[in-house]
């Protein structure tokens, strides 16, 4: 199977987050999340890779390059004018079915960081051939808010097929899917939704479109400053991915810690990264590569870019190369699922 990762928005809601990099490349624990999505591919032995370009999309290449590094092949498909969820899976599919088989893909948000099973995702989608699609979905308080999916059991086959979208329902769309070749050909030329000019039409018309719950499963999604220093937050206190891009904790063999600092779990400390005398990393800290703190600094439930430099207290902020960005502490517990129990976690 394909994978096509799309990565070609335009970050506007993260404000000054979103100015220096596209979304996909933001750091999580140090780690662009662009890297998340290709290792969950890799992980399940998906390695052609078509990515989107648009927004940036020279830092794309140059992170990620033919993908060889990270055990894939990555191609990637050029939008001089943004062409929206399926209009640029229309544009890419000479690289997704170049020969013409009509096979079926994946298709993933590019600013996801998701530990989905795509074995139990590809063998449900092989029971159940006979759908334009299968829409991956979650269960959640707040689907209006998403979204709303409607899913409900096939009367006839008992098999769960998505009713409606964007209207009332129990799901989210993740922005996950599978489809064939031929069916996002039936989209119009041009800008076009996946959704509003694909499935929710067809839908409407009495035609199959199938659902795929991906039950308690880590996901997150960026698209708010919060949600991004969440995910920082998320992961860097345990496991809750099966397919990680890396270390996601801890303190890296080529850091230079002080012997004075005091390091508060959970935190991550990237490569080459400098601690002063007397600083205090964590909890909840995430200080990326070749950054540098100074003596005496405070960093907690903060995330500090990689060549970044931080001084003084840094709390509940983002620090990027253009300045310290505050971002209100979330309330309450993690919307995400808990870290799944596993040894380490223990």
């Amino acid at each position: 199977m394909r994978a096509m990762l799309l990565s070609a928005g335009l970050s506007t809601r993260l404000g000054e987050i979103g100015d220096a990099l596209p979304k996909p490349l933001l750091p999580v624990c140090d780690i662009p999340i662009l890297r998340y999505g290709v290792a969950l591919l890799v992980g399940h032995d998906i390695r052609d890779i078509v990515i989107n370009l648009h927004h940036k999309g020279d830092l794309i290449r140059a992170e990620l390059g033919d993908g060889s590094a990270f055990g894939a092949r990555i191609r990637y498909s050029e939008e001089e004018k943004l062409l929206e969820t399926g209009g640029g899976l229309r544009r890419a599919l000479s690289l997704l079915d170049p020969d013409g088989r009509d096979e079926p893909f994946l298709s993933m948000n590019g600013k996801l960081i998701f530990d989905l099973d795509i074995a139990a995702l590809v063998a449900h989608v092989a029971r159940d051939p006979d759908v334009l699609g299968t829409m991956v979905v979650r269960r959640v308080p707040d689907a209006t808010a998403w979204g709303a999916v409607r899913v409900e059991s096939d009367a006839g086959t008992g098999r769960a097929r998505v009713r409606d979208i964007l209207g009332a329902g129990e799901h989210m769309f993740t922005g996950v899917h599978v489809t064939r070749p031929s069916v996002v050909r039936r989209l119009p030329d041009g800008p076009a939704c996946m959704i509003r000019q694909g499935y929710l039409p067809w839908i409407r018309a009495g035609e199959q479109v199938g659902a795929f719950e991906a039950g308690p499963v880590y996901f997150s999604e960026h698209s708010l400053p919060e949600r991004y220093l969440g995910a920082n937050l998320d992961l860097v206190a345990g496991p809750r991915l099966r397919h990680p891009p890396g270390p996601l904790h801890g303190v890296d063999s080529s850091a230079h810690v002080h012997p004075t600092a005091i390091l508060r779990r959970p935190f991550r400390i990237g490569p080459g990264a400098h601690i002063g005398a007397e600083a205090v990393i964590g909890p909840g800290a995430i200080v990326g590569a070749h950054a540098i703190v100074e003596d005496g600094t405070h960093i907690e439930r903060a995330v500090v870019w990689s060549h970044a430099r931080a001084s003084g207290v840094v709390r509940d902020a983002v620090l990027t190369w253009s300045g310290l960005v505050p971002i209100a502490p979330r309330p309450g517990p993690s919307p995400h699922p808990p870290a799944r129990e596993t040894p380490e976690a223990s």
